[in-house]
């Protein structure tokens, strides 16, 4: 690779001219530096298991294990038949298994038929980062499973599935290899939740905004005790609008933009995603063996809303299964139920193409969108920093970058020939 080439990648303005000299001394280490950062960039990660945290848009059997298990036509575009995710077929994280060529992962809380070699989902429809009030448990749509409690059945798990493996026999070939928690990719998408649970309950913007430094404080401290665990590579999704129907239909703010999105709940969530990424980057600082990667979801599930017709969707505001009102959602029958209306009874049943759709049940996401969102975000364009989901193993060279900053805000060198000048 030519020097100037060389430079090129390094950040160096192209004009600037450099003494031998001084080169030897004060470019070389960069020199180094930079090769190393491009070797490594160029080996994809082997993660031989991923561990998930999160809400419904994550959740893959475990609410359904629990509490509430989905009923046709969740299922119906990919399983064909309920597999306890709420939606038609498959989630983004589904797809995020799928690309290393992994399992798709079993709820941690399902105790049939689970595998969990290759990694588990400790994610549960309507968990929070954090315990929500109990006025606003009483709607019945939020979880036990909060995400400290999330981190506490992981810290079980990890402990249970060695000693069972240590035991030998068919059991132990379901668990997870030890090393593999340190190599592991860890996912989390959660936040959701915790802004609706303050809509809910009747605060204003305002007073939701003020309890989001403790959300994201509470988010902070698990992945910390995660990372104390032995995690290494994490991958955190934002939040996302307010444009799906539950959140149109339920809260009392009625202002929308020009797309039909709830511009109180854009404003918050926008408030949640800027912490959340101010957190990202302490994280990285607190947690220096650890390759953090912040996911900016939010603006791909935007784009959904504002430019459906150029993704090839259709009614991104109506949700595909459900029935009656202007969104086809209703609080009185969800999707796959039934209610008696004028002496009729009615189902709450699909649409005739989901594959066109965005919203599936008026809360969650088609497996068309997830499929959409995955393609988009597993590319690092909406990543900070811009690695693929299969690079986001390596960490950026925090050093490097802080140097190569600093050398490129000093004033000791010339247009024509580097001249060292500062002591």
């Amino acid at each position: 690779m030519c020097f100037s080439k060389l430079m090129s990648l390094m950040g160096f303005p192209s004009t600037t001219k450099f003494n031998n000299l001084n080169v030897s001394f004060l470019v070389l280490p960069f020199i180094a530096i930079t090769i190393l950062n491009l070797v490594l960039a160029t080996k994809g990660c082997n993660f031989p298991a991923i561990f998930n945290f999160g809400d419904s848009n994550s959740d893959t059997g475990g609410l359904a294990a629990t509490l509430l298990a989905p009923t046709p036509p969740y299922g119906e575009t990919y399983f064909h038949r309920p597999s306890g995710r709420f939606s038609d077929g498959r989630l983004i994280i589904d797809f995020i298994a799928q690309s290393f060529g992994l399992p798709y992962l079993s709820a941690y809380l399902d105790s049939l038929g689970t595998n969990f070699s290759h990694g588990a989902n400790f994610a549960t429809a309507g968990s929070t980062i954090r315990l929500p009030p109990s006025i606003i448990r009483m709607h019945g749509r939020f979880s036990p499973f909060f995400l400290d409690v999330q981190y506490t059945q992981f810290r079980d798990f990890k402990s249970r599935t060695q000693l069972i493996r240590s035991q030998g026999g068919i059991s132990a070939t379901l668990m997870p290899k030890e090393e593999y928690f340190a190599k592991a990719l860890y996912t989390f998408d959660i936040g959701q939740n915790d802004i609706t649970a303050g809509f809910l309950g009747n605060m204003t913007v305002q007073q939701v905004n003020t309890s989001v430094p403790d959300i994201v404080k509470s988010f902070s401290a698990n992945v910390k005790n995660i990372y104390d665990l032995g995690a290494r590579s994490f991958w955190i999704h934002n939040t996302g609008p307010g444009c799906i129907p539950f959140i149109l239909v339920n809260v009392l703010s009625t202002e929308t933009d020009s797309y039909g999105c709830l511009k109180a709940y854009n404003d918050v969530a926008q408030y949640f995603n800027h912490r959340l990424k101010e957190a990202v980057v302490q994280l990285r600082k607190d947690l220096p063996l650890a390759a953090i990667t912040y996911v900016d979801v939010y603006s791909v599930k935007y784009s959904l809303f504002r430019s459906p017709k150029k993704y090839g969707f259709e009614h991104p505001l109506v949700a595909c299964c459900g029935y009656g009102g202007e969104y086809n959602y209703s609080s009185i029958v969800g999707c796959g139920g039934t209610t008696e209306i004028n002496g009729t009874k009615v189902f709450a049943g699909s649409c005739e193409k989901p594959s066109v759709r965005v919203i599936w049940d008026g809360i969650h996401y088609t497996e068309a969108a997830n499929k959409f969102i995955f393609d988009k975000i597993s590319t690092g364009a909406f990543s900070d920093p811009p690695l693929p989901l299969n690079m986001s193993c390596h960490r950026r060279s925090h050093d490097f970058i802080s140097a190569q900053e600093n050398f490129l805000n000093m004033k000791c060198y010339d247009s024509h020939v580097f001249i060292q000048r500062c002591s």
